[in-house]
């Protein structure tokens, strides 16, 4: 039996592309087969990459665990948080 990368169960799955429409209000909707195939989660990784979006579902632990690093460091999201600080914090989340 042959191994599919995410990226290959997702395109079995759905094909190669889904279309996820923005809200006036900027939010999306995910698709429920990318859901599926993902799992739920209530946090997300956002960053932008060579003109594309790149969506990261992040577990609930993760998500705490890169909140509790962001306080410790004085930072809080509702002042406004640079993207290296986010990046920053997630690394540390992921070695611990």
């Amino acid at each position: 039996m042959r191994r599919l990368s995410l990226a290959g169960r997702i395109k079995e799955r759905i094909g190669n592309m889904v279309l996820a429409k923005r809200s006036s209000d900027n939010q999306l909707t995910l698709p429920q087969a990318v859901v599926e195939l993902l799992g739920p989660a209530d946090v997300y990784a956002v960053i932008c990459e060579e003109g594309r979006i790149v969506i990261t579902p992040i577990s609930s632990s993760a998500a705490s665990a890169v909140r509790s690093r962001l306080e410790e460091q004085g930072l809080r999201e509702e002042e406004g948080l640079r993207e290296e600080e986010v990046v920053d914090a997630v690394r540390w989340a992921r070695q611990a």
